[in-house]
């Protein structure tokens, strides 16, 4: 029984990802790490991913820092593992670039992470090997102890985690104790210039808007339209036992308006496939809902929205953006969008020009829903009022189609009952 080092490379994450940005290490040099432990975390283009280790072993070596970006196929960690043989000489060509088995998180079970108080010891004595060099343990200086959360905030925010107090349990660093860092920084050190590397999400939906903006022409059409009886339709659904716990908004009738939209002018949710000379029109609706969150912009994902029904649809986007909020979103739940919502009322403006999603035909932007006056039966009243804004891609769509489809949508917002009986 011997002892060989194998190399764990950066695996391919799916959907063409070709690169990743290591968040964090779970584990350092020295660790006792088991099969299926998670020991990073990386954000692809897509969402934050754990990676697990696809053997049991001891880390001897990790060959990548936090906030760099490494390639796919790139060696990110070796570890120690014993191996049968009458020899067990190191062999440091052995590698892995995946799981034995679809281990990654959103895809299959996983071993609960050990804890690296628990888990550290020394690193293991090198075998002789006859004049074979012993492989370089490479030692990590001291890295605060911090929760992946606080780690991305802090490269985020330029943020130096060895002067951050830790206000967890056993001192470690939160994500609030971060940004109270550099809250504080900021008031102790007006003017300051802070630097934060393009990287993670804020890079990817960078290179994503750019893309879409060269690439498709867009046009936008805006209409302002009142809205009270869905405002009054929410209030209902909210009491219906049918919603329970799926919490019903404005958002789900706009979202169950567009669909119809779709279902009429079905161009909407069509793809340029400029290599095949093709028009696509997909089968299904698959409806992307914009979702702020910590890491930046993500457009979550829910699949065959037009065959849901409305309590159905509620829950699901309530589900979505949960899920991307939290962080746990894989890339799978942010990929195969026809079609896309980004409600900019929830910021209080009034709406906005979005851009398209690149692959993607049209967008919807929900401005705030207000009380303004509005003209009923030829006279004043107070109505809850809101601008829609539909930009589309014009070599799929016609302004007519635009037009006509964001006219059908305020219809439904201004009378749904009618529209979704039939969903």
């Amino acid at each position: 029984m011997g002892q060989s080092v194998k190399e764990f490379r950066m695996p391919d994450l799916g959907e063409g990802l070709t690169e990743a940005d290591l968040v964090s290490w779970r584990v350092d040099v020295g660790d006792r790490v088991e099969l299926n432990q998670v020991v990073a975390e990386v954000e692809t283009a897509k969402a934050m991913v754990e990676l697990p280790s696809p053997f049991a072993g001891t880390v001897a070596e990790l060959l990548a820092e936090p906030g760099t970006t490494v390639p796919v196929g790139t060696p990110i960690i070796r570890i120690a593992v014993t191996t049968e043989g009458p020899h067990g000489t190191p062999d440091l060509h052995d590698t892995a670039t995946a799981p034995p088995t679809p281990v990654l998180v959103g895809y299959g079970p996983g071993a609960a992470p050990v804890s690296r108080r628990a888990a550290r010891t020394p690193a293991p004595a090198e075998p002789s090997t006859g004049g074979h060099s012993a492989p370089h343990l490479h030692t990590e200086p001291h890295r605060p102890d911090a929760k992946p959360s606080a780690r991305r905030e802090a490269r985020r925010l330029g943020i130096d985690l060895t002067a951050v107090a830790g206000t967890g349990n056993g001192g470690v660093v939160t994500r609030s104790d971060v940004r109270r860092a550099a809250d504080l920084g900021a008031r102790t050190e007006p003017g300051h210039e802070t630097r934060v590397p393009i990287a993670g999400v804020r890079k990817r939906t960078a290179e994503a808007v750019t893309r879409s903006a060269f690439t498709a022409p867009h046009a936008t059409v805006f209409l302002t339209c009142d809205v009270t009886a869905t405002v009054d339709l929410v209030e209902r659904l909210r009491a219906h036992p049918s919603f329970a716990d799926r919490h019903p908004t404005a958002l789900t009738i706009v979202a169950a308006a567009l669909l119809h939209a779709v279902a009429d002018q079905p161009v909407l949710h069509a793809a340029w496939d400029q290599d095949a000379g093709e028009i696509v029109t997909p089968g299904h609706v698959n409806l992307g809902i914009a979702t702020a969150t910590g890491e930046g912009l993500m457009v979550p994902v829910i699949r065959d929205a037009d065959i849901l029904s409305l309590p159905e649809l509620a829950g699901a986007i309530a589900t979505v953006t949960a899920t991307a909020r939290a962080g746990r979103a894989t890339p799978a739940d942010l990929t195969g969008g026809t079609i896309s919502i980004t409600n900019v009322g929830v910021f209080g403006v009034d709406t906005g020009t979005p851009i398209l999603v690149p692959g993607e035909a049209a967008i919807l932007a929900v401005g705030a829903i207000a009380p303004r006056p509005w003209v009923v039966d030829d006279a004043l009243a107070v109505r809850d009022v809101v601008t829609l804004a539909m930009s589309f891609d014009h070599r799929l769509v016609d302004g007519e189609q635009a037009g006509r489809a964001l006219a059908a949508i305020g219809g439904v917002l201004g009378d749904p009952v009618p529209a979704l009986l039939g969903r």
